[in-house]
């Protein structure tokens, strides 16, 4: 069996893991690689660029070499192959527990248990969740849902498909250090600068990919692309912005808007705030399935993509 078909059946089967069982429930390999990166900061941080971006070096390039060696000690046999990359898959791609968290969040707000829907939030995003109505947390749930699309589950299947398991490890801790030094904070503004950017340059294909899948399977693919096409740029993030308004367009609601992190008000444009409407409770699930189908999308474009260009190099 060839690496490519191994890496395919891998990724297949890390992903049926994580559909059937989620993440792992003790020693997560991400807590683990956040629990060394914090310990590195401890040790480096200064108030500088060049300090984070040896952070970032030291932390990212262990986890790319860690997938490189292990990749090099089975590349003998494809069962191990197999084994090695379904196990990466699983330990990076997080699309169950964001559904599940979703979810838990939804039927808070079903109920009526607002207090109960605030302290779920901050499972999902970094919003202050007391700052936020039943309207405003589902909102913040749906644009959480889409770009944790991109960042636990494409994004990590694009690099999987160019740099293998390296490139699985790679791509989570990169977008680990951004969601731990990445932030405006006074402590990580410059510090963090580097992972930040980092994170930026490794999100724009799976971020494209992403807001091309939920134009395709989304139930108003045109929606998606207005929206895709006219606001995307508006947004602050470049990545955040093709996914999010896609995800609005394909579902025919308004995201974006005043919100608020860590006690610091943001004023972010409307995205599809031409043909969308208020985000309802009942949108929350809906973007859950339109996320679970660009996943499984993800996975057969990225496998494919692998073995076609790698079968045209031989």
């Amino acid at each position: 069996m060839g690496a490519d078909r191994c890496y395919a059946y891998g990724a297949a089967a890390g992903l049926l893991g994580d559909l059937l069982l989620g993440d792992p429930r003790r020693g997560h390999p991400v807590a683990a690689f956040g629990r060394a990166a914090g310990a590195v900061e401890r040790v480096l941080w200064r108030d500088h660029r060049g300090w984070g971006a040896l952070h970032t070096g030291v932390c990212a390039g262990a986890a790319v070499a860690l997938g490189a060696l292990a990749e090099r000690a089975v590349r003998r046999s494809p069962a191990a192959t197999v084994a090695l990359t379904a196990a990466a898959t699983w330990s990076v791609v997080g699309g169950t527990s964001l559904a599940r968290e979703a979810r838990a969040v939804g039927r808070a707000l079903e109920s009526g248990d607002v207090p109960a829907a605030r302290a779920r939030l901050p499972h999902l995003c970094g919003r202050d969740p007391q700052a936020l109505d039943a309207d405003g947390i589902a909102r913040a749930v749906v644009e959480s849902v889409a770009e944790n699309t991109s960042d636990a589950v494409v994004g990590a299947l694009v690099w999987g498909a160019v740099a293998g398991v390296p490139g699985l490890l790679g791509f989570r801790a990169v977008n680990t250090l951004d969601a731990m030094v990445g932030h405006r904070s006074p402590r990580h503004l410059r510090y963090g600068w580097a992972s930040a950017r980092l994170d930026d340059v490794a999100g724009w294909p799976g971020a494209r990919l992403t807001a091309v899948l939920a134009t395709a399977a989304g139930p108003d693919p045109r929606g998606a692309l207005r929206a895709w096409k006219a606001d995307a740029r508006r947004h602050p993030s470049p990545n955040a912005g093709p996914v999010e308004a896609s995800f609005a367009g394909a579902l025919g609601v308004r995201l974006g808007g005043t919100l608020s992190y860590g006690g610091r008000v943001e004023h972010r444009p409307v995205l599809n705030g031409a043909s969308g409407r208020a985000v309802r409770v009942t949108d929350i699930d809906r973007a859950v399935r339109l996320s679970r189908r660009v996943g499984l999308l993800a996975l057969g474009v990225t496998a494919a993509a692998r073995l076609l260009v790698k079968g045209r190099g031989k």
